[in-house]
């Protein structure tokens, strides 16, 4: 299984808000924390608020952050609503023209694949994700609290330390 950027990028969105839950955060911090496009995470935004994940507040000292508590957004749900075709196969969309179809098994198994790994991710929420020994490093390595820079901490990592 995988999942999109635009996927990865929403969880990292929400990791971020999460780890400021009393605070309004930009995209623009969002951004530069990740070095990821601003571009592409106010697509990301939007459908996040869309979809009742993240309230938006705009003008002077408007921002972003949780629409919900960090352990009422279930991981699972987020996947399957920011993910644009979790149709892993031909046969799982509606423009299916693969002649074995009616034969094939394939279909049945990679189709409970798939309702495993959202079931088992739907077992974790997003306070799963914040509340272990790694969010201070999060907290680090986004440049929410003072020690090594994100961009130390990324070297180091490309150089083959993983956290």
């Amino acid at each position: 299984m995988r999942v999109t950027h635009y996927t990865d990028y929403s969880l990292r969105v929400l990791i971020y808000l999460g780890l400021r839950p009393d605070e309004r955060s930009t995209i623009r911090e969002i951004s530069e924390a990740y070095g990821i496009s601003r571009n592409h995470l106010m697509k990301v935004v939007q459908r996040l608020a869309a979809s009742g994940y993240v309230r938006s507040v705009r003008g002077v000292g408007g921002g972003l952050n949780l629409s919900s508590a960090a352990d009422e957004i279930r991981i699972g749900e987020v996947v399957r609503v920011m993910e644009p075709d979790l149709g892993l196969v031909e046969c799982f969309r509606s423009d299916n023209q693969c002649v074995i179809t009616p034969a094939c098994r394939l279909k049945g198994m990679l189709g409970e694949a798939l309702a495993q790994f959202l079931a088992t991710l739907n077992r974790y929420t997003l306070a799963d994700l914040l509340s272990n020994e790694k969010s201070e490093q999060l907290e680090v390595l986004l440049g929410l609290r003072d020690g090594e820079s994100r961009d130390e901490e990324h070297g180091s990592r490309e150089l083959g330390r993983t956290g």
